[in-house]
């Protein structure tokens, strides 16, 4: 499922507002743009709604991913290439740069492209034309629109001496950012209600407050990607038509409860042992989320390990020193000079 519209359906947040505005300014001009964000933060979508609003909209709008091809692949990709044995004249296949003239082309993960790659794409940008595909041909002049995308920093890369810094500032005549999932929540429900949307009958597109805290409080690493696939699961094994807290997974719930989990072992005396380290062990909840409920301890406990272990509720003899071995064995244990 691609996230087509998707940009102007999540425009509550400032950041998402900021952006759909760009959107419009960049997609007026026929300048090359790079875009910058995480992975699955919709930076295709944010190409798609470029190339959408340009003067190029009735013409294709072309992908590359650039991690998913090897050299010699990629190149022949955008370059085109010519084949044959010693028998009759040689197959020549376009390269993409040149059948997508007067188009768009989508270069995603452009900090994956090799330095050899890199060169060939400068000289392209510089020039505008593409040498015949046998390498003996004239050049041909090309009109097409660049976007490119990544997720990774092309500072950094150049920093390495992985990327060329004269390509980086070719690429760079426009630059978006596309903001994490994590730094505007309230773009959630929005999104929730979209994938429901095209998942579902209107019938079955419920959804309980409990259950849309708990994905509105998650981090999402992975971004509107990420959110995307975990409605689907919950579509697909919900109970009822309405989603309930007991149908979001697992590792969701416990990463929005750990206030939860620590007022069910200091208020309701509840183990340490059976409330969050059966969570942990199967992958429920992370180390991060262990961190935090063991410095709420160590906050009330004024940094003393033996009342924290006394506080969730480690009875048994060797308690202790198992409770300080498992945090020092998983990495769970906050940072000491928080405490002191």
């Amino acid at each position: 499922m691609r996230f087509e519209g998707l940009v102007e359906l999540i425009g509550t947040s400032g950041a998402i507002t900021d952006l759909r505005l760009e959107i419009q300014r960049v997609a007026r001009t026929d300048a090359d743009v790079l875009i910058t964000g995480e992975s699955g933060s919709g930076k295709e979508v944010v190409a798609r709604q470029i190339h959408a609003a340009s003067a190029r909209a009735d013409r294709p709008f072309i992908t590359v991913n650039c991690a998913r091809l090897p050299e010699t692949a990629l190149e022949s990709e955008l370059f085109g290439h010519a084949r044959g044995g010693s028998i009759g004249p040689p197959r020549r296949k376009a390269g993409k740069l040149t059948t997508a003239d007067g188009e768009t082309i989508f270069l995603d993960e452009i900090g994956e492209m090799s330095m050899r790659m890199q060169g060939l794409l400068l000289r392209f940008l510089e020039t505008g034309e593409i040498p015949g595909v046998d390498g003996d041909g004239p050049a041909a002049p090309v009109n097409v629109r660049i976007i490119t995308a990544t997720s990774r920093s092309l500072r950094s890369l150049i920093a390495l001496g992985k990327f060329r810094e004269n390509l980086s500032y070719r690429l760079n005549v426009i630059d978006l950012l596309v903001p994490p999932l994590r730094g505007r929540s309230q773009d959630v429900p929005a999104l929730v209600e979209y994938f429901l949307g095209r998942l579902c009958p209107p019938d079955h597109r419920g959804i309980t407050p409990e259950a849309m805290a708990a994905l509105v409080a998650y981090s999402w690493p992975g971004n509107v990607s990420e959110l995307r696939n975990v409605v689907k699961r919950i579509v697909v094994r919900r109970r009822s038509e309405t989603i309930a807290i007991d149908d979001i997974p697992g590792n969701i719930r416990a990463a929005s409860t750990a206030d939860d989990l620590y007022t069910r072992i200091v208020a309701e005396h509840q183990s340490f042992w059976t409330t969050v380290y059966p969570l942990f062990m199967s992958g429920e909840i992370t180390r991060a989320r262990v961190r935090q409920i063991v410095s709420r301890g160590l906050q009330d406990a004024r940094g003393n390990y033996t009342i924290v272990a006394r506080m969730f509720n480690m009875q048994e003899r060797g308690d202790y020193m198992k409770f300080l071995s498992f945090l020092r064995n998983h990495q769970c244990q906050p940072p000491f000079k928080e405490f002191r």
